[in-house]
């Protein structure tokens, strides 16, 4: 695998990251003021920054159709993902946040044309947002199989009844389509009886009930919502690619999700270790600074070999994506949902450790990011989930290769 990018793609990664030196990092005290004044409201730095990330040409990277996005690869929009990732506002900017970009490659890539020009329109340009309903909290939703949400036709329409949670992006007020996944079909085999279907958030019987925390953050005005559907009622034509292909859009939908979390944790991570180095040159402790602790320099040099370990394998995750297809990467895309965050919660663990009580304040991002990044070891499946594929498809490998030698 060849990893040495074009000279169009280095091109593009410093156009992107002198974007944030000059834009992002400048406005990130900003950001986080705007929130405090008025919390559910967007800020105003971000929708300013839109049109010059737009007018730079740093505009929906994340997706591969040149029709509507950048047209990179997988491989390609990998490490501009990473360089997004250092900052909690960057996505945003560039349209390149979750969960609309998932959403629209939803509906890029499954989306009648009707459902491309009142929804897919809007989100590319940066006018609405979107959020995913799947999760629910009364069965365990690792088990996607297990949800209880109904979609039912009634004469030329569904009318949808479940309670949803961790809607994220529920409290912006921005946000005006749900993806809605649930049962139409109960008694078809387990993987047939799901679908998906586009809910309009102000559909009568859409009710936000609260937004959740994430270990004291609200991570407003995004957030993350319990949502109920009480007898909404949506269009037949509001179902996406049909009745019980709710499983085949999600498989569709969570790899690139899964590599677009990934390198962001690494950006997340490489930035802490950043944060780090420059904190343990400039403090001093017992006579000397703390970069000449043994212990530090180990942290250090340890957060360092993690890191590119766990770039590597997103890369080669991605490259195998763009070449072999999503199937076939299954087991890499697994292994880097389950790498990245854990490495990337390591690395901010010392950074936060080499801080003192900084690190667990609001003075560094460190704290905030740390309560972010262990959500993805949840999101997108836990970290069980992913581990008990791998080991399926690793014993399922072996247990070929026993069968095969017995017969010689």
């Amino acid at each position: 695998m060849n990893f040495e990018f074009s000279d169009k793609m280095k091109n593009l990664q410093r156009r992107l990251q002198s974007f944030l030196d000059e834009h992002i990092y400048p406005n990130e005290q900003r950001f986080h003021d705007e929130i405090e004044q008025n919390r559910w409201l967007p800020t105003r730095i971000v929708e300013e920054l839109k049109p010059k990330a737009r007018a730079a040409g740093l505009w929906n990277l994340f997706l591969p159709g040149s029709e509507h996005g950048a047209g990179l690869t997988n491989l390609e929009y990998a490490p501009l993902c990473e360089i997004m990732g250092r900052s909690h506002m960057a996505p945003e900017v560039f349209n390149c946040s979750a969960p609309d970009t998932g959403n629209m490659e939803v509906l890029a890539r499954y989306g009648t044309p009707e459902q491309k020009e009142q929804w897919l329109k809007p989100l590319l340009a940066g006018e609405i947002r979107s959020c995913f309903a799947m999760t629910e909290p009364a069965v365990a939703s690792s088990d996607a199989t297990n949800i209880t949400s109904r979609i039912v036709r009634d004469g030329d329409g569904y009318l949808i009844n479940g309670r949803k949670w961790w809607t994220s992006g529920a409290g912006d007020p921005r946000c005006k389509m749900a993806i809605f996944m649930g049962k139409t079909d109960p008694s078809a085999p387990p993987h047939k009886q799901q679908s998906m279907i586009l809910v309009p958030m102000d559909a009568p019987g859409v009710k936000v009930e609260r937004m959740l925390r994430v270990y004291g953050y609200d991570h407003a005005p995004h957030g993350h919502g319990e949502v109920t559907f009480e007898n909404v009622r949506v269009p037949v034509s509001n179902i996406l690619l049909g009745e019980g292909r709710g499983f085949e859009i999600a498989q569709g939908r969570l790899g690139p999700g899964r590599i677009h979390h990934c390198m962001r944790c690494i950006g997340v991570a490489e930035r802490a270790l950043e944060t780090m180095c420059k904190r343990v040159q400039s403090r001093v402790a017992f006579g000397k600074t703390l970069a000449e602790q043994g212990t530090i320099r180990a942290d250090i040099a340890t957060s360092r070999m993690e890191i590119e370990q766990a770039r590597l394998l997103t890369l080669k995750a991605a490259c195998m994506m763009d070449t072999v297809g999503n199937k076939e990467a299954r087991a890499e895309i697994a292994m880097i949902k389950v790498v990245a965050p854990n490495v990337a919660l390591r690395v901010l663990d010392r950074a936060i450790q080499a801080h003192g009580g900084a690190g667990v304040s609001q003075d560094t991002f460190l704290a905030s990011a740390w309560a972010m990044v262990r959500t993805l070891r949840i999101a997108d499946g836990p970290d069980e989930v992913h581990t008990e594929s791998i080991a399926r498809q690793e014993l399922r490998k072996w247990g070929r290769s026993a069968a095969k030698s017995q017969t010689h």
